[in-house]
C-alpha cells in the first residue's frame, strides 16, 4: 500500500472503533471500511430546500 492508502486505512479504522467498539473488518481496505460506514447512516433530509433563498435552478438533487 501506498503512505496515503496506509494513513487512509488507519484513520477509517480509528473512525470505526470509535463508532462501533471494535476491529474494523479483516481484509478490506480504509475505502471500504468508510462506504460501510457511511452506507449504514441514516437517509438526509433534504429541509434546506425549502429555503426561500434558494432558486429552483440552484436545486440539484443527489444520483440514485
Amino acid at each position: 500500500m501506498s503512505g496515503r492508502d496506509d494513513r487512509l486505512y488507519e484513520e477509517a479504522a480509528a473512525l470505526w472503533r470509535s463508532l462501533y467498539g471494535d476491529a474494523p473488518p479483516r481484509g478490506v481496505d480504509g475505502a471500504r471500511i468508510l462506504d460501510l460506514i457511511v452506507n449504514g447512516l441514516p437517509e438526509a433530509d433534504y429541509g434546506r430546500l425549502a429555503s426561500p433563498h434558494l432558486r429552483p435552478g440552484a436545486v440539484v438533487f443527489p444520483k440514485r
